[in-house]
């Protein structure tokens, strides 16, 4: 798996074909959903490259969202997106509301309890139905080899400083 390069944040995934003229499902990461269409200039990784893709339409589904490519008239050219990740340039997402963040602005915070006993370093983000769950992963001077799936709640997260590149969490680090 390649790394998506700094500049991309990623938004979304085509999942599937949709029909027979070349729609295809998307599975998006925004919230609201169907903000993943509001963006003009997508990027999809198609054999490992990030091509510049439009979309010609969309709409919901009733077990999500599909989109109609500006390329991608029948089923045969639309299956070559099947599984490709959508991304964006960064400089197009809104700044984000005071206390907010972007998944991306989190990935690679050092995670450390407010005991100042350091977890490890947040690997990535999703979500679970229930609520975000952040992905802990150790390193050399974390405190174990443990891998920690710790939730995104206000209970859990005391602080988030990006200039620090810390994120201060109240959790037990035995569990």
């Amino acid at each position: 798996m390649t790394k998506t390069p700094e500049n991309l944040a990623v938004i979304g995934k085509v999942t599937g074909v949709f029909g027979i003229k070349g729609w295809v499902k998307v599975y998006s990461y925004t919230e609201p959903k169907e903000n993943v269409f509001s963006y003009k200039n997508w990027l999809m990784k198609i054999n490992n490259q990030w091509t510049p893709v439009k979309v010609r339409d969309w709409k919901a589904q009733s077990k999500g969202l599909v989109a109609a490519l500006d390329d991608c008239q029948d089923r045969t050219l639309a299956q070559k997106y099947a599984q490709c990740e959508i991304a964006i340039l960064k400089d197009a997402l809104p700044e984000p509301e005071e206390g907010e963040f972007y998944y991306y602005q989190l990935e690679g915070l050092l995670v450390v309890t407010t005991d100042d006993v350091v977890l490890g370093k947040v690997d990535y983000l999703f979500n679970s139905g229930a609520n975000d769950v952040m992905v802990v992963k150790p390193f050399k001077g974390s405190l174990d080899g443990k891998e920690r799936l710790l939730p995104y709640t206000d209970d859990c997260l005391q602080d988030i400083s990006l200039e620090d590149g810390v994120i201060r969490v109240d959790w037990d680090p035995e569990f």
